[in-house]
């Protein structure tokens, strides 16, 4: 017992000893690798070791969660996520790993909260009137978002769903395209990121309808919730956090926990995360993990009762 004590407290002391590996499974300039860029500069400093990004997209982010899930958990190879990680295992037939099994949460790091908005040539100025012109003609209207399976149009489905109201989707490839199309009125409408959404309403270019966030955003204090609007259960932040490979010890997550809250309390990560449109959050392994558990339950049955896929 003896020995084992002093082998925990030996581990604890020399982690880190080596350079740590942040992996994303996006593209660069994403928001989920400002975060993994901004906090690993951090945690470089603070650990005394360099910590690196890299980039693995493709397929919903599984590439470069596949690499976490099967790094040898030593704390030295760690998964920086969105939301999206606990959407994909109701989206594939099969996965090389599992969501729950195959990983440990360490900390939240960020929430990213989206506007539900609409082409002025839409004449759709507030979320009654979208609901009874879909309502009084399924289908006619349509809406954006970046592809299939993403944040943007599962939030559309979730809020379709709620209301019971038929809006065709449009998938593009990105964001960008998409918004383009909203600003020229292709499509009616769409959940867009709040900062990005912003400016365009700000400038009479876009109708802000409301948020799908649990309370209104500091951002844009005027504009409702779903929820205020009488439509309840349409909740769609985004999530952003850090993951290790199961069988990471426990004082190595600890740690990591330690570290990432001292870092997300920094003004400086706070200004940076804002000009992004992002909210810092923490907390802790327990915490997440029941948020990726009971979000894995929600939109598994979504998905199902839309019949989406990703395949």
């Amino acid at each position: 017992m003896i020995e084992l004590l002093a082998s925990t407290c030996a581990s604890a002391q020399a982690y880190p000893s080596q350079p740590i590996r942040l992996i994303v499974g996006y593209t660069p300039g994403t928001g989920i690798d400002i975060i993994a860029r901004t906090v690993g500069q951090k945690l470089s400093e603070r650990l005394g070791q360099p910590v690196t990004v890299e980039n693995k997209p493709g397929a919903s982010g599984n590439i470069g969660t596949d690499t976490v899930a099967k790094a040898k958990p030593d704390g030295y190879t760690l998964l920086v996520t969105v939301s999206t990680f606990a959407v994909v295992p109701a989206l594939y037939k099969s996965l090389p790993f599992d969501p729950v099994k195959d990983f440990v949460p360490i900390s939240l790091s960020a929430w990213g909260s989206m506007m539900l908005a609409a082409t002025p040539s839409a004449k759709i100025d507030s979320v009654a009137q979208l609901i009874q012109a879909a309502k009084a003609n399924p289908g006619k209207l349509n809406y954006g978002s970046p592809g299939v399976a993403t944040p943007h149009h599962l939030a559309m489905e979730l809020f379709k769903n709620v209301t019971g109201t038929s809006i065709t989707h449009v998938p593009y490839k990105g964001t960008a395209g998409a918004i383009t199309d909203l600003l020229s009125g292709q499509i009616s409408v769409m959940f867009v990121p709040i900062h990005v959404a912003l400016p365009y309403v700000k400038a009479g270019k876009l109708v802000g309808l409301a948020v799908g966030s649990p309370k209104r955003h500091p951002t844009a204090p005027d504009l409702p919730t779903l929820t205020e609007l009488g439509v309840p259960g349409i909740e769609v932040d985004l999530w952003y956090g850090f993951m290790a490979p199961r069988g990471t010890p426990r004082d190595v997550i600890a740690k990591l926990n330690s570290e990432l809250k001292a870092i997300t309390a920094l003004p400086e990560i706070q200004s940076s995360f804002a000009a992004q449109g992002l909210d810092p959050a923490t907390s802790s392994p327990e915490e997440m993990q029941a948020l990726v558990e009971s979000d894995m339950v929600r939109w598994a049955k979504l998905i199902r009762d839309a019949k989406i896929t990703a395949e």
